[in-house]
């Protein structure tokens, strides 16, 4: 029989994932139920990109804190965590392209040319989707250990890029940009301290 350790072991993995839908599942039930307010496409595209920015950031922090508190086996989670942040982003933008554009590709490359949130959104995006693809073990042998983790380093960049987006995109109460900021500054400061 399993001990206490095994089986927390066991159950962790999935309990993580089943949490990690929970937004999602939050919001379509919101939207089903008409309470995501007087434009729920916007809403919901809104909500999506909170979460993407949300699981970003506690990508970046779970090996800074498991450093400081020796707990390895949050390393465990750090690509489900990763992994879920693109698939957050990647809804938040086919919310964008789908819904609220009705893939009007002209509009869309006008937007993204124009609107300075935008362009920093797609950068952030188009960083993320590198990092998604080359998440698998298949692919950190191929690339080789050194080279995906030079490649991987690119995810501070997008979390910056995704502050950026989310400031910008802010009309007047830039406070919480502005607190997402300062946690990925203090991230990243840790990780090229902890090197």
């Amino acid at each position: 029989m399993p001990g206490r350790g095994v089986a927390w072991r066991r159950a962790a993995g999935p309990a993580v994932f089943v949490l990690c839908l929970v937004p999602l599942a939050v919001l379509l039930a919101r939207g089903a139920a008409g309470g995501l307010g007087a434009n729920p496409i916007e809403a919901l595209t809104r909500g999506l990109g909170d979460w993407a920015l949300r699981l970003l950031v506690l990508t970046l922090a779970l090996t800074p804190v498991r450093r400081l508190t020796g707990w390895t086996a949050l390393a465990r989670f750090r690509r489900m965590l990763g992994l879920f942040a693109f698939f957050y982003a990647a809804l938040h933008v086919t919310s964008y392209v789908a819904l609220d554009q009705f893939f009007d590709w002209r509009a869309i490359g006008l937007d993204i040319v124009k609107r300075r949130y935008m362009t920093v959104g797609m950068v952030a995006f188009a960083l993320l989707l590198p990092l998604a693809l080359t998440s698998t073990g298949a692919m950190i042998r191929r690339l080789g250990a050194a080279r995906w983790k030079r490649l991987h380093r690119l995810v501070y960049v997008a979390g910056a890029a995704a502050v950026l987006h989310y400031f910008f995109m802010v009309k007047a109460d830039v406070r919480e940009p502005l607190i997402y900021g300062a946690v990925v500054a203090v991230l990243l400061a840790a990780r090229i301290g902890g090197r």
